[in-house]
């Protein structure tokens, strides 16, 4: 029977994207595994592997088309054996519907999900590829997995998410009726809020600006924060910097400001670990290391790579993967591992001239760092005036997991670190 290839959900946070090409064309056929399309999602492009097996039947989206829902039919293929029907090459592009007057919107109903399937056939497993070598790995028996996947085909995410000796959970009953809709205040628009049409030019918002505004409305709404402010004098972190470039010279690595900060965030947060946790409804996530994700500003948003296990890393290799995850960031081909999660994040707009800010927290952290920029500022030292370079940082933290006595006790870590760089090697 004909097989429908689902539009694939590549990160949590992702509810539509672009397809932006296709790999396979009527006729082809493809194996569980082959690479078939290349999908924009709000963060990256990234490349979709094919989870059965067939023939291509039908291309139902065609390249470039833009807002495409997660679990949408975008192929079709006929199955292991069968011959594909007659069928036109590809699909036309919907037409796009006229704009409607602006009005009050209300969010719909969610819409209930029908239980998951069972991977499974007989004696045959359904799984990719990915997911079957991890499972070996991790030895996990697939059989006691539930699969989230098209079919329900056990995928990364399942296997991630099992546990060595762990039972199939029960499928969830299918819900009754849809949910009732969320409350939310009504949305006007620009003209009912005293602007008038044709004054302005009017940007869409793309999936990745809905995305941002989405999940920092919500943090900023739900995440019950505050801000701990303090300067820090790093003249001395500025003069090990340039012993530390000449060293690294010929190996043609250049620390920043910025990697020394990350450094210094990751061994405070070792020092002080009731800083590097997060919140859950089943308890309080204490993280083994510390996973720093540093803000990146790229075209049309903002987007966070991370690194892995920084306190277990030298300034060289932090600059050196620091720079590599920044330009892979804006050329938007960061894989989804390389910018989801984290356990604390850094932001910096010094080099803008910002002298101090706060961060809104980027879930599911327990805290973000807010970096201004260093200046030369008048500063007292035993009773006497003088001039140092001056660092004003801002931590913001999720009350739920860092109260004030534990937000203040990593930065006194960290400013002896900044302040001391030495001690960073100690």
């Amino acid at each position: 029977m004909p097989i429908d290839v689902l539009m694939p959900a590549l990160s949590p946070t992702m509810e539509e994207g672009t397809l932006a090409k296709w790999h396979v064309k009527p006729g082809d056929k493809v194996r569980s595994g082959d690479v078939i399309a290349e999908i924009e999602t709000d963060k990256a492009t990234m490349e979709v592997e094919a989870v059965d097996e067939g023939v291509v039947e039908l291309v139902l989206v065609p390249e470039g088309t833009e807002g495409v829902k997660v679990n949408t039919p975008i192929a079709r293929l006929s199955g292991e054996g069968e011959a594909a029907s007659p069928a036109p090459a590809l699909a036309a592009a919907p037409a796009k519907a006229e704009q409607p007057a602006p009005a009050k919107v209300e969010a719909p109903a969610p819409v209930a999900a029908p239980a998951a399937p069972v991977a499974k056939s007989g004696d045959r497993v359904f799984a990719s590829p990915l997911a079957r070598r991890i499972a070996a790995q991790k030895n996990l028996d697939l059989s006691t997995i539930q699969g989230s996947g098209p079919h329900g085909r056990i995928i990364k995410r399942d296997v991630d998410a099992a546990q060595p000796g762990a039972a199939r959970p029960a499928s969830a009953p299918a819900a009754k009726g849809a949910a009732p809709a969320p409350v939310s205040r009504p949305v006007q628009s620009l003209a009912q809020m005293g602007i008038p049409d044709g004054t302005y030019d009017l940007i869409p918002l793309d999936g990745m600006k809905k995305t941002v505004a989405r999940r920092m409305s919500d943090s900023f709404r739900d995440v019950p924060h505050f801000p701990l402010t303090i300067d820090l004098e790093i003249d001395a972190l500025l003069a090990g910097r340039t012993k530390i470039n000449a060293m690294l010279e010929k190996r043609g690595v250049k620390v920043s400001v910025n990697d020394l900060v990350i450094k210094a965030a990751a061994i405070a947060l070792k020092q002080v670990p009731e800083a590097n946790a997060s919140y859950s409804p089943e308890g309080i996530a204490m993280h083994h290391h510390a996973d720093i994700a540093m803000a990146v500003a790229i075209e049309g948003g903002l987007i966070t790579p991370i690194i892995r296990a920084a306190e277990t890393k030298g300034l060289a290799q932090i600059a050196l993967e620091a720079k590599d995850l920044a330009e892979r960031a804006r050329s938007r081909k960061l894989k989804p591992d390389e910018f989801q999660g984290g356990t604390f994040s850094i932001s910096n707009l010094g080099m803008f001239g910002i002298k101090a800010f706060a961060s809104i927290i980027n879930e599911p952290q327990g805290c973000i760092l807010s970096v201004g920029a260093g200046e030369q500022r008048p500063v007292v030292k035993n009773g006497q005036l003088a001039v140092a370079t001056v660092m004003t940082v801002t931590l913001t933290c999720d009350h739920r997991v860092v109260d004030g006595a534990v937000g203040a006790r990593w930065l006194q870590a960290f400013k002896t670190l900044i302040e001391d760089p030495i001690t960073m090697i100690a």
